[in-house]
């Protein structure tokens, strides 16, 4: 089945049974849920939300290490090389992992293809929104039409394409979560549109001035010219002069005023909910986390990011680890990275992890340094679990230190 390229936002779609013309057909317009998923990037909660995600996401480091106690990183493995240095010509790993992650959350799905030499991957290149058709053949095998720039359909295997899924009802295919919340989605924007329109067109003066009886043209001059006069932020608590008796009437906010501001953070709340990502993240003022900065990263880390490390992980380790390194390397973020807190935070994590206040060590000089991306130290004992300051070593016993 060939790819047709919709005239709409520039994607393409699967042919006469693709569901997004079939939704079009029946609504009769094309909506989030349709071809245009970028369009959502047009509501500030969607776009701080999958920045934030795709951002994280681009900024880790990705690393291929033994999967021993010893946790080596593969410096020399192409496809260490490819995820942590230099995936294509024209990306950083940043703008790679970045931009393919942000086709998952909109899409449910990213495609990178992989290119070999022989057995060595030695690209990796980011495939266009709505390019690729994935299918699974009656041997279990996914295969992926890809539509190329100048409209010809290639058939990858499993091989060659990095598949990055959200959720999803088949194992096939990912899940858009915009097409899933196009409803809340949808109110979000209707919103704003209304608020859009009350500002436009919507009265928005502060009071009045009333009269017990009509005033003259010459009158009504004056206090136009005042009123004209006295505005803007420089003219803040100086006096008006009321002439032939006026008396300032200040109009209140209406509850619809109220209940208008209160649909828009709701919707802001859904959104948030859809993606994982805390409320004062999305710069809410909320305080309800008060100063728990550190509990908040948890969170972010732990319901809106962690799911999606395993799936970079895992993804990876499918198609550019061959069947022999599997359960020997894997890909693993470092996602301390972005829970590292204040540096009194990190003194006292670190001093503790070198056993201090009475604790077993858990690490070692060198682990230390390599965290705070300090050289590694050629003194030997650096490498070794002792409590630097009350342990010393003599042949191969540790003995604590005697008072002077």
């Amino acid at each position: 089945m060939r790819y047709i390229q919709a005239s709409t936002g520039g994607e393409a779609f699967s042919g006469m049974s693709d569901p997004r013309l079939l939704e079009f057909i029946r609504s009769g317009q094309l909506g989030i849920s349709d071809f245009g998923h970028a369009r959502s990037l047009r509501n500030m909660a969607v776009l701080r939300c999958v920045t934030l995600i795709s951002e994280a996401i681009g900024t880790l480091p990705l690393n291929l290490i033994d999967s021993d106690e010893r946790k080596q990183v593969q410096t020399d493995n192409p496809a260490h090389r490819l995820l942590k240095y230099k995936p294509n010509n024209w990306q950083t790993p940043y703008e790679f992992k970045s931009l393919l992650q942000l086709h998952a959350l909109l899409d449910g799905q990213g495609f990178a293809r992989v290119i070999w030499s022989g057995n060595r991957p030695v690209r990796l290149v980011p495939m266009r929104r709505g390019s690729v058709m994935v299918r699974q053949t009656d041997t279990w095998e996914m295969e992926y039409d890809y539509t190329t720039l100048a409209g010809a359909m290639v058939t990858l295997s499993a091989r060659d394409v990095l598949h990055l899924r959200d959720i999803s009802l088949d194992g096939v295919n990912g899940v858009s979560r915009i097409a899933l919340a196009a409803g809340a989605l949808d109110l979000a924007s209707a919103a704003e549109r209304a608020a859009y329109r009350t500002f436009r067109t919507g009265l928005m003066a502060g009071g009045a001035l009333k009269f017990k009886d009509a005033i003259s043209e010459d009158t009504y001059r004056r206090v136009r010219e005042q009123l004209d006069e006295f505005g803007g932020a420089e003219n803040a608590g100086r006096w008006l002069i009321a002439e032939e008796g006026a008396e300032p009437v200040k109009f209140a906010s209406t509850a619809t005023d109220a209940q208008q501001i209160e649909n828009r953070n709701h919707q802001i709340e859904e959104v948030a909910r859809q993606f994982g990502v805390p409320r004062p993240l999305l710069m809410m003022d909320d305080t309800s986390w008060g100063s728990g900065i550190e509990q908040l990263a948890i969170f972010f880390v732990q319901y809106a990011l962690s799911h999606w490390f395993t799936a970079w992980e895992q993804a990876a380790a499918r198609v550019l680890l061959p069947e022999s390194s599997l359960g020997r390397m894997q890909f693993k973020f470092n996602e301390g990275a972005l829970l590292r807190g204040t540096l009194n935070d990190q003194a006292n994590f670190f001093a503790r992890a070198l056993g201090a206040g009475g604790h077993s060590p858990w690490m070692s000089q060198n682990e230390v340094r390599a965290l705070t991306d300090l050289p590694k130290s050629d003194d030997p004992l650096t490498d070794q679990l002792r409590n630097p300051m009350t342990q010393k070593r003599e042949g191969e016993r540790f003995e604590p230190l005697q008072p002077a």
